[in-house]
């Protein structure tokens, strides 16, 4: 990422950020930005709050205190039809896939454009065949999602989240649940996607293959707050006791 492009204000911002369910607290006041054409990666332990965060992105949930802003918008407290046009600009590839079973490839990835009022079969039909260009998944639009592999429900998914052309796509876990083999297939579709339609990507996961292989930038959350904040390079070379337990894979909760 060049200096210059840090001048440019970011496409997502996020500013002390609160979250909490019943009694507990999630998130204890985030504040980070994502700039525009970056793949940014969230790390963290499982169940530490990354999926509640990317989901304060689109609307889905709202904050407890804090701002989010998209494409300098604050959606912090915008109504569903007052989202709509934001979440337009957002791609979402959700950890299953969240593929609708009753349909088949084809009306799954066709389904944004229809909620969104396209009613041109033809246009339909020359979107959803590039979308599955995109995700070399040509030639399987009439399967259904219950004969798919892990790996093309994966790929469905973001063929379903970038049919509208988003500004940003939002992964939570694309890699989980796959082989390493397939996993690296997702790696280098988040890759190419973020060339080919110069796309922001927010990427949850907690796999740090998936993370060295993508990401331009790493967010470390720990405990509901944002423990490191840099680039790639940043995280590999800091000497952070919870950033090399991280990297390693080292626990110690049982010594």
């Amino acid at each position: 990422m060049s200096p210059s492009s840090l001048s440019v204000p970011p496409i997502i911002e996020v500013q002390h950020l609160r979250q909490r369910f019943g009694t507990q607290e999630i998130l204890h006041g985030i504040s980070l930005s994502v700039q525009r054409g970056e793949t940014l990666v969230l790390l963290g332990r499982s169940g530490g709050g990354k999926s509640v965060f990317l989901r304060h992105l689109i609307g889905l949930i709202r904050p407890a205190s804090g701002k989010v802003f998209i494409d300098g918008q604050d959606i912090s407290f915008l109504t569903e039809r007052q989202l709509e046009p934001v979440r337009r600009k957002i791609g979402m590839l959700f950890q299953d896939g969240a593929l609708f079973d009753s349909m088949n490839v084809f009306e799954n990835v066709a389904f944004p454009l229809r909620e969104h009022g396209e009613r041109n079969e033809q246009i339909i039909q020359e979107k959803v065949a590039h979308a599955l260009e995109l995700v070399c998944l040509t030639g399987h639009d009439q399967k259904m999602p219950v004969n798919l592999s892990g790996g093309m429900r994966k790929r469905t998914a973001l063929a379903r989240a970038v049919i509208s052309h988003p500004a940003c796509i939002l992964y939570d876990e694309p890699t989980a649940g796959l082989d390493p083999i397939v996993s690296d297939t997702i790696n280098q579709l988040i890759r190419r996607l973020q060339k080919q339609l110069q796309v922001t990507s927010v990427v949850v996961t907690h796999d740090m293959t998936s993370a060295n292989h993508i990401a331009d930038r790493i967010a470390l959350m720990h405990e509901g707050t944002i423990h490191f904040f840099g680039t790639l390079q940043e995280f590999h070379a800091s000497h952070d006791p919870l950033l090399l337990d991280f990297i390693h894979g080292r626990s110690h909760e049982i010594d």
